[in-house]
């Protein structure tokens, strides 16, 4: 049986280079809930192609998809695959390079407690660059190991996020956030948190914050920063879950950021 690092890096590549074909053809597309959250048929494609293989494969695990597929899991732990076929759709369709297929597998120790990260993949189709990386799997970027990452201040950091403008008028999403770049080098929106995440791994940037983050754009980086040497948090703050991966110290001064924004509400 394929081992499951194996079997995500397979997966991975398999969806993003399938995406890349159907978008040469022309693709049907529909916006879910805004002009920019838009999901093409190569997102349904792509999806299809990694649960097929997975119900074949893991028939236990549970399997929770950006598209809809959700199987529950029978395996010990809550073993779930967490798949995000195109994350990056808008920059996919208007010809941006920034857009990756990633995967996560997790597993629940505690029915009441976070999910666990055992491994991330994401496949990079623009750059060919398949990143890989979990428990005992030291993140890797075309199989080549990233150096460790080491503590260093955010002031000296650039920072990855997203704030869509429909949130601007949040005083809860939008101090936090300022509070966190007001105390970065620099920041940078790319339009994809899984390569963000693989390229905070990598240490091509420093830090990533976002609020109320999705398990299938969250876990596969969580995967990779974690198994490169960095941390992860998530902190509960004026109505909003902010997701936060950087090294050690970074994290602390995010942290820090968010907390100090304004009283909690």
């Amino acid at each position: 049986m394929t081992d499951d690092l194996t079997l995500a890096a397979e997966l991975v590549r398999e969806a993003g280079v399938l995406a890349r074909r159907m978008l040469d053809g022309g693709l049907e597309t529909h916006h879910k809930t805004s002009v920019s959250d838009v999901v093409s048929a190569a997102d349904h494609a792509a999806e299809e192609l990694v649960v097929s293989r997975l119900r074949a494969e893991r028939p236990e695990d549970g399997l929770i998809g950006e598209e809809g597929t959700a199987d529950s899991s029978t395996a010990a732990g809550g073993r779930t695959w967490y798949i995000d076929p195109v994350d990056g759709t808008y920059n996919f369709l208007f010809g941006l390079p920034y857009w990756c297929a990633a995967i996560a597998l997790g597993e629940r120790p505690d029915p009441d407690g976070p999910i666990v990260p055992i491994l991330g993949a994401v496949y990079h189709p623009f750059a060919d660059e398949l990143w890989l990386g979990g428990r005992d799997h030291p993140t890797s970027c075309n199989g080549v190991p990233v150096p460790p990452l080491v503590d260093a201040p955010l002031s000296q950091l650039s920072v990855a996020s997203y704030l869509h403008p429909a949130t601007l008028p949040d005083d809860g999403a939008r101090e936090p956030l300022m509070a966190i770049l007001q105390r970065a080098a620099t920041v940078r929106m790319l339009g994809s948190g899984s390569i963000e995440l693989a390229s905070v791994a990598a240490g091509r940037l420093g830090a990533w914050a976002q609020h109320d983050s999705l398990d299938w754009d969250w876990l596969p980086g969580v995967a990779l920063v974690t198994a490169a040497g960095g941390v992860t948090e998530v902190i509960h703050h004026r109505g909003h879950r902010w997701h936060i991966a950087a090294n050690a110290q970074a994290v602390a001064e995010i942290s820090s950021a968010i907390k100090s924004s304004a009283i909690v509400g």
